[in-house]
């Protein structure tokens, strides 16, 4: 993110425009929707130009602007279309303290505009850095169909109480107001009453928050899905934006715990095959005693919250204290493994059942039915086996499995470090070798798109 995004406040502020045409007239048109004291440079202005300055009430200067026009303006859009005469004039800003726009010239910037979803006093800005304006605009056209009218008038509304509501302490309680104004309350007396009722409606539901029940915290364990954000279920999603406290495993990326309010506490909680981890009493005892404060706890799991996740200790713990508790599910690792790979996980002719396994258990390596996953045709995603890959092949061809048995490595599965290695039984342990992120082994399956697999190739030229 080079270009830091921040609301200015332009009450009073003087703002100098320099130019003609176009250029000129879309920043004018814009600044003009601000409370700014604006300045435009223009010579011989054209007609639309000069009309639109005498409209916005806006001071047009008819020469070229000088050292002496630009003191104390704050900022400062060079808006000729004229390389030149941008420059000289970005020159003389800057001597005097302004920060630049140049139109259309983001190297010669200080910052850029971005397109505006305006709501008064909601506002949406969207920036890409310079780089695809077309797409910003595009954005902007959806968000401004998306967003009501009505968003202006309930939170106009809002800023007047925010002074009232600072009777509620801040936090939970604050924020539940808030929600209960801006989601429910507002807008069903914005439509049935008008604008003129909001405020009676905000000192009426500020008494319901002032006097509240007590509400008693809860943990909601929430399957992350694996890894890239949109793949997560909505309802993981809401959960999280309202989470007072996140208790996250390891295997959660920054990109979905960034999805929850800064002001939540982060609870970090490793769990590591062979490596360390936090045990899992810790952990219960986390989640109970922020509940019991009253706290809104999120458990959030990678993949889904009820495969190979110590879903039952949790909830038997969280039961053993009373503590209310609900299970929301998300995408598990084998079923974005086998999207990667474009197989389905079960095939009429080919496999009727599928093992969903873990490579390694409390005692180490974990024993199976090998003698049936041996058998031809059969299916089985493995979780937590890149180190155990040697064990496995040696279980699987002791008890008859085909050397040449597909079996595909996703390290990574639906992140953008996703990779795909297209092995077979009798390599899987040199290619498992290769990894080094979290990884799922689909036993039984090959992609069904055609891979190179380097390593073999190699061999095979030689």
């Amino acid at each position: 993110m080079q270009h830091f995004p921040i609301y200015l406040d332009l009450a009073d502020a003087r703002v100098a425009i320099a130019g003609n045409g176009a250029f000129a007239l879309a920043k004018l048109r814009l600044l003009a929707r601000t409370p700014a004291r604006i300045t435009l440079f223009a010579p011989a202005p054209e007609a639309d130009l000069e009309s639109a300055a005498a409209d916005f009430n806006v001071a047009l200067v008819r020469h070229e602007a000088g050292a002496a026009h630009l003191a104390q303006v704050r900022l400062a859009y060079a808006a000729h279309g004229d390389a030149v005469a941008d420059a000289r004039f970005a020159r003389l800003a800057r001597a005097a303290g302004a920060l630049v726009n140049v139109v259309d010239n983001l190297e010669a910037s200080d910052y850029i505009t971005p397109a505006i979803v305006d709501r008064a006093p909601v506002t949406v800005a969207i920036g890409t850095e310079g780089a695809a304006p077309v797409l910003a605009r595009a954005i902007k056209t959806d968000l401004e169909d998306r967003l009501p009218q009505g968003v202006g008038p309930l939170a106009r509304a809002g800023k007047l109480f925010r002074p009232r509501a600072e009777l509620l302490p801040q936090g939970r309680r604050r924020r539940d107001f808030w929600a209960d104004y801006y989601f429910r309350t507002g807008p069903q007396v914005l439509a049935e009453a008008g604008e003129e009722l909001l405020d009676h409606a905000l000192h009426a539901l500020l008494e319901q928050h002032l006097n509240p029940g007590d509400e008693p915290g809860r943990v909601d364990l929430v399957g992350a899905g694996p890894g890239d954000p949109d793949l997560m279920t909505l309802k993981a999603r809401r959960l999280l934006d309202a989470a007072d406290v996140v208790i996250h495993d390891r295997l959660v990326p920054q990109a979905i715990l960034d999805l929850a309010r800064r002001e939540a506490l982060f609870v970090p909680v490793g769990k590591q095959g062979f490596g360390p981890s936090t045990p899992q009493d810790d952990i219960n005892a986390a989640m109970i005693a922020h509940a019991q404060a009253g706290a809104r706890v999120v458990r959030l799991k990678g993949g889904d919250a009820s495969v190979f996740a110590r879903l039952d200790e949790e909830t038997d713990a969280l039961s053993a204290a009373g503590i209310a508790w609900a299970v929301t599910p998300g995408i598990t690792a084998a079923s974005a493994a086998a999207a990667a790979i474009g197989r389905s996980l079960t095939r009429r002719g080919r496999n009727a059942d599928l093992r969903l396994m873990t490579a390694h258990d409390m005692q180490g390596y974990a024993e199976h039915d090998w003698q049936t996953l041996a058998m031809p045709g059969a299916v089985a995603a493995v979780y937590m086996g890149k180190k155990a890959a040697r064990f496995l092949q040696g279980r699987l061809m002791m008890h008859g499995a085909a050397p040449t048995t597909p079996v595909t490595l996703v390290e990574n599965a639906a992140r953008p470090d996703q990779r795909i290695i297209a092995s077979r039984l009798d390599r899987l342990a040199a290619d498992a070798a290769q990894l080094t992120g979290p990884a799922i082994l689909l036993f039984g399956l090959g992609p069904a798109r055609a891979e190179v697999h380097l390593p073999q190739l190699i061999e095979d030229l030689a």
